[in-house]
């Protein structure tokens, strides 16, 4: 039988994410500017999209997110070496955020951190995750990642010992 290991989801600010990606988030540290005869706000370059490695090209995309059974076991975990990947909420509902540093996967180094419906978020090339982890309701996602020649998807199956506190 497995030892379950219970993990706490963190808030997720930039600061506390900065080695994993980027947030993607309307603050007053973002630059932004007044656009279109001063009717909007421009918050500008909030993440470093990078998917052009082998001849890649940019994709735009809609995951529609069903929730898992709670308290979630973390099952699996991927990595896209050859590209970032962009996760931006569409409706208000929170959601789970589950990343571990480059390189080899280590379990005792997986994060979670809980998003807030106004919070996107942005993973490095090679930084890896977990698939997005709707909560409360059936939710969809704005995906920016790459389409193009090559594996960019690496995945590990675990063993579903690490349940994320309910969140």
């Amino acid at each position: 039988m497995t030892n379950n290991q219970q993990i706490i989801p963190k808030t997720l600010t930039p600061e506390n994410f900065a080695q994993f990606g980027d947030v993607i988030e309307v603050n007053d540290k973002a630059q932004h500017f007044s656009i279109n005869d001063g009717f909007t706000q421009r918050y500008h370059d909030l993440a470093q999209v990078d998917v052009t490695e082998e001849g890649g090209r940019t994709l735009i995309n809609i995951f529609r997110s069903t929730p898992l059974e709670q308290p979630v076991r973390i099952k699996m975990m991927e990595r896209h070496p050859l590209s970032s990947q962009a996760f931006i909420p569409m409706g208000q509902q929170p959601y789970l955020v589950v990343v571990a540093p480059k390189g080899e996967l280590h379990i005792s180094k997986i994060e979670v951190f809980l998003a807030s419906s106004n919070q996107g978020v942005n993973y490095h090339k090679g930084t890896w995750h977990h698939y997005c982890l709707a909560l409360h309701q059936v939710s969809d996602f704005i995906v920016v990642d790459r389409g193009g020649a090559g594996e960019n998807c690496d995945v590990i199956d675990l063993d579903g010992s690490l349940v994320i506190a309910q969140s």
